[in-house]
């Protein structure tokens, strides 16, 4: 008797103290449950799941009874009777504990598992356990029992990362709570107990075993019948991992996102269920894709076999040993491995895994070549049997009708970003091959020189200062102050002399580039590129900003080639569009700076804009558009005339673009756009090493771009754009630059204040036969008069600057 009064104070002291330091069960009524942050594309493709639970919560109207009993007849079967703590449950558990030495039944509710799961920690005590109960009690309290079966369906771990049994059965079965059949009903709940050892993918025997026995409980219960349970335990279980496919592969803008949700809300956002919605749109992500691998293919081809990227030991290694290997083999997209194991003259062998072989025939090996110094040239050619050996790995390349040919992961890096002029909306980016083998963002965080693919602002400066496109420049060598012993040169070490600006830009030439720069002025250029969106990075105090020396990321030079291309209007690139709550609610939506969409380019009588957002607010002008219009002139001429003639390919008068090679052709680039987008494309190696001869901006970058480019016109219309109010037509004698009447002449159209002064603040002119304009004012007959005086030079030499 005492010891019971005893026993009754000391619990009576413990209620006491622990009772104002239990947490409080309200709080159980606003659970948020982790939830995985998701992203898609505009158009809503899925692009990825972040964050360590996969987790569906769903309301206990929304879950099938049969789920509800399920779970009852294995974990509670007196849910609904007792108070949250069963003492009939607990003694039984007891007295089976004390007659078998085993623990084969457990005395928790569901009541107290959701007190648990929520509030304490997994220790095992005396004082623990008392404290679970008070909790529970408060729970039931509090709660409805339909609430706290909601909170414990919700909650309750299935293995493979999925909590929760919406989640659960879409993982193991790929179907809604509604869909389940009673068998599957009935594996989904034997889990809880033992989410690895009762589990169908990696313990299926086992797993079978506890299905059947929950099956028992529910006929038992009366929640099933006998035909039922006969039907269900006789089924087979078809449980297989069903985690949701990704329907777009844009691993590179998924971290983006991953990293902005981070760096707004902190990194518990990865499990708040936010769902961002990008701008990226679907079909041309995958279009910049297939350009991007493709392209780093073909450089690759080019170039030469590396050799293999490892060489085993094949004659201890059994097939199971291989099998192991190749699953440790970093998975490349459209590149799958391989280990070589019978050579000869005319056939190889490849093993790919799982028993599956391949016979490669010398034409689908033939491309393979010896590299040839450090720019990476062709070698000479091998036969396949000393090209490859027994033990190489190897990647193979399936092609048209299945067939497979040698491949290798490409050395070169690429990157492709296309973005909207509109309103900067980022549609499509690429940061590399692939994610999975490089996690760099080469189209975001990389910074490289853009070579010549910079001139057009630095031109676009001169033609704010007064400079015409039928300008004449100095294509020769430069005159530096000081002490300076920088020595630039063309690419083709000429001079040409007078070049007209057209002609100039067209061709690349960088004398006349630095030159231009010079008579512009350094800082007065500077300024006036500043408005383009760029920092000082990108622009060095220095002449050898002309030939892009400075370095940027391709995403920064599409915000400065979207001025150009949206007639003046600075937008900056965006790349989300929405984010949503785990509740659907919209915490954020993007209000981008748009430019001018009636008043540029047009398809028909339209204006030629994109579906994208027609939100936002006017973005600021920052270049006459008559500049965007000549720029976007002079850009026409490097394709249909210069350095971009490979575009010619595409067979469209709506496309423009520039160049642009690094020293040693360690960069290749070509930035472009057309009315709907502005497309960079870039070329190189992470190291900086050199891309070879032959693959300047024109070739390898540019092939890049016209792939990506004809998928994304393909079915649109050619888009127009009218010369804006403030541009006169003017016919030019082209070895001069002055304005003529004579049929040779060529027509440009200047800003009409220029007009008089078409050579610019700074004549170069050049002798040559007078201007027969019959409308020449006094101070025109005056600079014609001087023009003849100037320094000669031949007429053959004047005649090459003509197209």
């Amino acid at each position: 008797m005492q010891l019971l009064a005893l026993g009754l104070l000391g619990a009576a002291v413990f209620v006491n103290i622990t009772l104002p330091e239990l947490p409080d069960v309200q709080s159980l009524r606003n659970v948020q449950f982790k939830e995985p942050l998701r992203v898609f594309s505009a158009d809503g493709g899925f692009m990825a799941e972040f964050g360590i639970q996969r987790r569906r919560p769903v309301s206990i109207k929304e879950i099938p009874p049969i789920v509800i009993q399920a779970f009852l007849a294995t974990e509670d079967s007196r849910f609904y009777e007792h108070s949250g703590v069963d003492a009939v449950g607990m003694a039984r558990a007891l007295l089976s504990y004390v007659a078998t030495g085993v623990k084969s039944q457990g005395g928790s509710t569901i009541s107290m598992q959701v007190t648990r799961n929520f509030f304490l920690s997994p220790e095992k005590t005396f004082q623990r356990k008392l404290t679970e109960i008070l909790l529970t009690l408060h729970v039931e309290q509090a709660l409805s029992k339909e609430e706290i079966l909601e909170l414990y369906l919700n909650q309750i771990f299935f293995g493979h990362r999925a909590y929760g049994i919406s989640s659960a059965a879409a993982l193991y079965y790929d179907k809604d709570l509604s869909q389940l059949s009673v068998a599957e009903v009935a594996m989904l709940a034997g889990l809880p107990k033992a989410p690895s050892t009762n589990n169908p993918i990696t313990n299926p025997e086992r797993a079978l075993e506890r299905r059947d026995y929950v099956l028992g409980r529910m006929r038992d219960l009366g929640y099933i019948d006998q035909m039922e349970y006969e039907i269900s335990v006789n089924t087979p279980d078809m449980a297989s991992l069903h985690r949701r496919a990704r329907d777009l592969d844009a691993g590179y803008v998924a971290e983006m996102a991953r990293a902005e949700i981070i760096r707004f809300y902190g990194e518990e956002a990865l499990s708040q269920g936010y769902k961002i919605t990008t701008t990226i749109d679907s079909r041309l992500q995958r279009a910049a894709q297939d350009a991007v691998r493709t392209s780093l293919r073909r450089y690759d081809r080019r170039h030469g076999y590396r050799g293999p990227e490892a060489t085993l030991d094949l004659s201890a290694m059994s097939e199971k040993e291989m099998d192991d290997y190749l699953d440790g083999v970093t998975s490349i997209p459209e590149l799958e491995p391989g280990l070589v194991t019978q050579v000869s003259a005319s056939v190889v062998e490849v093993y790919m895994g799982k028993g599956k072989r391949v016979s490669l025939k010398g034409s689908q090996m033939s491309w393979a070549r010896s590299s040839r110094n450090s720019a990476r040239w062709r070698g000479e050619r091998r036969t396949s049997s000393n090209a490859i050996a027994v033990g190489d790995l190897v990647r193979l390349k399936q092609g048209e009708k299945r067939a497979r040919t040698l491949s290798q992961v490409p050395a070169v890096s690429g990157t492709l970003v296309s973005v909207d002029p509109h309103d900067g909306a980022v549609r499509a980016l690429v940061g590399g091959y692939s994610f999975s083998d490089s996690k760099f963002n080469r189209a975001v965080d990389m910074r490289r020189q853009p070579g010549s693919s910079f001139k057009p602002f630095v031109y676009a400066s001169a033609l704010n200062k007064g400079w015409t496109p039928a300008s004449l420049l100095k294509d020769q060598a430069v005159k530096l102050k000081g002490n300076e012993r920088w020595n630039p040169k063309n690419s083709d070490h000429k001079e040409l002399g007078p070049i007209r600006m057209r002609k100039a830009l067209a061709l690349s030439r960088n004398l006349a580039s630095i030159n231009l720069l010079q008579s512009v002025g350094l800082e007065d250029a500077q300024a006036y590129i500043s408005r383009f969106g760029f920092d000082l990075d990108a622009m060095p105090l220095g002449l050898s900003m002309a030939l892009g020396t400075g370095e940027l990321s391709p995403v920064k030079l599409a915000e400065g080639y979207a001025v150009f291309a949206n007639g003046g209007y600075h937008v900056i690139p965006y790349f989300i569009q929405r984010i949503e709550d785990a509740d659907g609610s919209i915490v954020f939506e993007a209000n981008p700076g748009r430019s001018c969409a009636d008043c540029w380019y047009k398809t028909g009588d339209k204006p030629a804009t994109t579906a994208g957002t027609q939100r936002g607010v006017p973005a600021e002008q920052v270049i006459d558009p008559r500049t965007a219009y000549q720029i976007t002139s002079l850009l026409r001429e490097v394709v249909e005339h210069g350095t971009g003639k490979r575009a010619l390919k595409l067979k469209r008068s709506d496309i423009v673009g520039k160049t642009g090679t690094t020293n040693d052709v360690r960069d290749s680039w070509f930035a472009g756009y057309q009315a709907n987008f502005v497309t960079i494309a870039w070329m190189g190696f992470d190291d900086f090493g050199k891309l070879g001869r032959g693959e300047e901006g024109g070739r390898a970058a540019l092939g890049l771009w016209a792939d990506f480019m004809a998928d994304a016109l393909k079915d649109q219309p050619i888009a127009k754009l009218d010369p804006p109010t403030g541009l006169v037509q003017v016919r030019v004698d082209p070895a001069r630059g002055v304005e003529t009447r004579s049929k040779s002449g060529i027509l440009e159209l200047v800003q009409e204040e220029y007009r008089e002064n078409l050579l610019g603040p700074e004549p170069i002119k050049v002798a040559g036969p007078p201007s027969t304009s019959s409308t020449k004012s006094t101070s025109r007959k005056r600079a014609s008069t001087s023009a003849s005086r100037t320094v000669k030079r031949s007429a053959p030499r004047v005649m090459d600057d003509l197209f």
